[in-house]
């Protein structure tokens, strides 16, 4: 908002808009609705309001002992059609998602035997390495806490690195991630209809910017009032990237704790 030629009233019905539209809104939407004449001004304005949906001192989920985190990663985006077998212009996303239980005797504790997520984090991963996926998992969890995921090698060093590691083999079977990572992959599920539905697709570049409103939409689900001073407060302390920034590359959009920067 500093030095910008925008007035104070637009940028906080700006705020107001993204973070009380239950969905989100696309940049074009967002332009309409502010009544702003180019479309440049509310890609900017959305990706400012973007950088300040993670907070610096961001913390770790997981860490209640009743609670457990589920960590998986999904490739998202990109056109395949075409162009031969295997992933093409897709980008590797990682995600913890908290695990928690509902009380019984509740309306929906029948529904995956209760379990339903609580905070999430997502990310980009360079790759499905040891470095990549265990980095992700450093900075997003808390150490000491029970994390299930599959038993793809990059999480062989989880219990090494101080987690209460459960490795669980697919061997194939699609009912077994079903049964023991229904949440993250419920999440996934969510993450690729919004990211179609709303935004029609997004490029690889600003991919972390929507995966952090995601994330900033999702785990202020419960107390969607919260979340306009939220991002008021987080937005006092963020850095917000220029138009130069964002339009040459130069930027780059914060991860979790500072994962991967």
């Amino acid at each position: 908002m500093e030095r910008s030629h925008i007035p104070l009233s637009t940028w906080f019905w700006a705020a107001y808009l993204v973070s009380s539209q239950t969905p989100g809104l696309s940049a074009v939407q967002f332009q309409r609705q502010l009544g702003l004449s180019r479309y440049e001004t509310a890609f900017g304005i959305l990706h400012k309001l973007r950088a300040a949906m993670v907070r610096p001192d961001q913390d770790r989920i997981g860490g209640h002992p009743d609670q457990h985190v589920e960590v998986d990663e999904t490739w998202v985006g990109g056109r395949t059609r075409g162009e031969g077998r295997g992933v093409h212009h897709k980008v590797l996303v990682a995600a913890a998602v908290e695990v928690r239980h509902r009380e019984p005797g509740t309306a929906q504790d029948n529904r995956r035997d209760g379990r339903y997520a609580g905070r999430v984090r997502l990310a980009i991963a360079a790759d499905r390495s040891a470095e990549a996926l265990g980095g992700f998992v450093k900075s997003a969890v808390e150490l000491g806490t029970l994390v299930i995921t599959d038993d793809w090698s990059g999480y062989g060093g989880l219990r090494k690195d101080g987690y209460d590691h459960h490795a669980i083999a697919q061997c194939g079977d699609p009912e077994v991630p079903e049964e023991f990572l229904p949440i993250v992959h419920l999440v996934f599920s969510n993450l690729k209809s919004w990211i179609n539905g709303i935004h029609h697709g997004v490029s690889a570049k600003h991919l972390q910017a929507y995966l952090n409103e995601f994330t900033f939409r999702f785990n202020r689900r419960f107390y969607p009032f919260n979340a306009f001073r939220s991002l008021l407060g987080i937005a006092g302390d963020a850095t917000a990237p220029t138009k130069t920034e964002l339009y040459s590359g130069e930027w780059r959009h914060p991860k979790c704790s500072g994962y991967g920067r």
